[in-house]
Parts: structure tokens; C-alpha cells; sequence
């Protein structure tokens, strides 16, 4: 069965200058994984119109899934409905539902042109649901554009993703080691690799406050396959006069 691929465009110049941090990478990942749908690529890029239509012209023709967060507000730098509707060859118009919420939602206040300018969506889109602020996200195609204000795109992620078609969960096994480093393992964890070369096989060196040390990950989408690699891990740590400990190591207790 062939396993669904996805591309995440971060859309927004405050990314790339460093004054914002980017809190939706991971979420969108876990989400996918216990999907079923692998994120194989991120992409940071800027709110230039060109780079946005090429951008998403160019991904959603190479993965099965893309997936934006940013430029979906009421400003004059929110472009991203606009870009996305030319990169797929369709008009911006008024979505008639979602402009009625916005309406009812900002009944109080000045729903001014610039709130409604957010229920303007490429023509044949499905929204999004906004459980947080009503202004709507939205699908087309293979295309599903985000805000990318983080509780507002953890709330559209959670909404979106279990509707979206996928396969087997990604699944994992680790264990680590306080007393081993990344030089002691690599030559046995490079043979594991390579007989189980459909997994991700990964070494994580971690800091506590009470030493450091190592933690072996086995990821794949073959449950028994990974098992088998985790125990490979086990009996390699074993191999090096150490005591394999299963799981991540724990957090520092704050």
C-alpha cells in the first residue's frame, strides 16, 4: 500500500526574521503520524506572492498532501487565499456561509472590510472548521491552508486531520542508556539500519541535570518489524556492558 507523503509550507516573514517561533511543525507531524500520513518535508518561506504560488504549485504536484499555516488573517500581509486560488487555476470569491458566521461572530464589533476579507476562499473550497475564532480555514484539492496562530491551528489540525485518508500509524520503540554516547553505538546501530532499511533508525544524544547519555529510536510503519530493530537496540546496548533502560529518558523535574 503506498503511503501517503505530505509537504508543510510555514508561511510568514516574522518566521524567517526570527521574531516569532514556529509552535505548529510538531503538532501537524503527531497528527499525521497517528494518521498514518508521513510529513516528509517543511518549508519556510515568506509572504511574497510569487514565492507562495510557485511554492504551492510546485508541492502539491510532488506530495500526495499539502498543508500551510500563516496568512489567513485580516491584514494587509495575509495572502495566502489569494496565492493559493492562483496556484490552482480557480477564482477568490465570497464563501456565503462563512461570511454569515463572521458576521454573527463580530455582531458586536466593526465587521469592517478587512474581518471580511477572511471569508473570501478559492472558489470550490470546503472550510475548515475554527472552533477557536470562526474564521475558517480551508481545503481544495489536495491543498489545506491553516492559520498560523498555534491554538488556532492545533484546534483546525485536530478537526482536519482523522477526516483525512491515511494508512497504518506510524509506531516506534526506544531505549536509551546514561552511561553510553553516540560514538559507542554508531557502528552497531549503522548494521541495524541497514537490515531494516524501511525504518528510521535514530541516535539521540540528551542532557539531564544528573549526567547525559544516549537514546536508540526505532520508527516505522511495521509494528513487528520495529519491534524487532528495538530489540536489536536492546541486545546492542547489552553488548556494550550497559543497562538498557526502555523508553525516552525522563525530563528534568522542574
Amino acid at each position: 500500500m503506498h503511503q501517503k507523503n505530505a509537504c508543510f509550507l510555514v508561511i510568514g516573514n516574522e518566521i524567517l526574521s526570527g521574531r516569532t517561533q514556529d509552535a505548529n511543525i510538531q503538532v501537524l507531524a503527531c497528527a499525521l503520524n497517528e494518521q498514518g500520513i508521513r510529513l516528509t518535508e517543511v518549508r519556510i518561506i515568506p509572504d511574497i506572492a510569487e514565492r507562495i504560488i510557485s511554492t504551492v504549485g510546485e508541492c502539491r504536484a510532488r506530495f500526495d498532501m499539502v498543508f500551510t499555516s500563516g496568512g489567513i488573517g485580516p491584514t494587509h500581509d495575509d495572502i495566502t487565499a489569494l496565492c493559493v486560488a492562483e496556484a490552482v487555476g480557480v477564482r477568490l470569491i465570497r464563501h456565503e456561509e462563512s461570511f454569515r458566521r463572521l458576521e454573527t461572530h463580530f455582531a458586536s464589533k466593526n465587521f469592517n472590510e478587512a474581518r471580511q476579507r477572511m471569508a473570501w476562499l478559492p472558489e470550490g473550497a470546503t472550510t475548515i472548521e475554527n472552533s477557536v475564532s470562526v474564521a475558517p480555514g480551508f481545503s481544495i484539492g489536495n491543498v489545506h491552508v491553516m492559520a498560523g496562530v498555534p491554538k488556532i491551528f492545533a484546534a483546525m489540525v485536530k478537526w482536519l486531520v482523522p477526516q483525512l485518508e491515511g494508512g497504518t500509524p506510524l509506531v516506534s520503540a526506544s531505549w536509551h542508556s546514561p552511561t553510553l554516547y553516540e560514538g559507542d553505538l554508531a557502528q552497531g546501530l549503522e548494521a541495524i539500519q541497514s537490515d531494516f532499511p524501511h525504518l528510521d533508525i535514530g541516535s539521540y544524544p540528551y542532557e539531564r541535570k544528573n549526567g547525559r547519555g544516549v537514546a536508540l529510536v526505532a520508527k516505522g510503519y511495521d509494528p513487528a518489524a520495529v519491534q524487532s530493530a528495538a530489540g536489536r537496540i536492546h541486545a546492542l546496548i547489552s553488548s556494550l556492558g550497559a543497562n538498557p533502560i526502555e523508553g525516552e529518558p525522563a525530563p528534568d523535574q522542574t
